[in-house]
């Protein structure tokens, strides 16, 4: 016996040739303007910036449409405070010995190093966390699909989002960051993906001169000849 699927009207209208071309354009243009912050200031940011960014990251797509994803987003200076001691704890065991040459020579070239004030300085750190299973109404425990997938995705559309609305990001991710769960009072079935700071540049912020790939490095065709 088949399942009967409750379904709505898809809603998305259909543009022209030229009205999706430009409409591609004018966001690759406003993408290509992203860049990693690690300077912030300490002005403040409305939160509702914030909850309308972290509503659009939740309208990714997951798998079996579980939405196995936790936002927090903390403002408070205390919090900020032991997340980045706790931070930097991990960080300085990683470049003093955790990590190998070969991963700290990949960093060398964007000046990164163990200290993070910017944990503290920016007005926002949102920590996004992967369930890797809920519950289900009866409090049974209900596995998760493509978690990691899944919370990747919605963590490109809160950068994006953050990135269209004027503020800039940094994702930070420390290694191992079990004290994200404590700090951030989540349970044992959520695990920290992304430390993600948010904020305006400083008025002096300066980014690495860098690069990005060439089209031809990273998009590959097959079509019929």
């Amino acid at each position: 016996m088949s399942k009967t699927i409750k379904t709505v009207a898809h809603s998305l209208a259909r543009k022209t040739d030229a009205e999706m071309l430009a409409a591609a354009q004018q966001f690759f243009d406003l993408m290509q303007a992203r860049r990693t912050v690690r300077e912030f200031s300490p002005d403040p940011v409305d939160p509702d910036i914030i909850r309308l960014a972290v509503r659009a990251a939740a309208t990714a797509p997951s798998g079996a449409n579980q939405q196995p994803w936790s936002f927090v987003a903390i403002g408070d200076p205390e919090t900020k405070r032991a997340i980045r001691q706790a931070a930097e704890e991990e960080e300085r065991a990683f470049y003093q010995g955790r990590a190998g040459q070969e991963w700290l020579g990949a960093l060398s070239p964007l000046g990164t190093d163990a200290d993070k004030p910017f944990l503290e300085t920016a007005p926002w750190l949102i920590v996004i966390f992967g369930q890797r299973w809920g519950t289900d109404a009866d409090g049974g425990k209900v596995k998760h699909y493509y978690v990691p997938e899944s919370v990747s995705i919605a963590i490109g559309l809160l950068i994006a989002s953050l990135h269209a609305a004027g503020l800039a990001t940094l994702t930070h991710t420390p290694s191992p960051m079990g004290f994200l769960n404590q700090i951030c009072g989540r349970p044992d079935n959520e695990k920290p993906l992304v430390l993600l700071v948010v904020g305006h540049p400083a008025d002096n912020a300066r980014v690495p001169a860098i690069s990005r790939k060439p089209e031809r490095d990273v998009l590959y065709w097959k079509t019929r000849s």
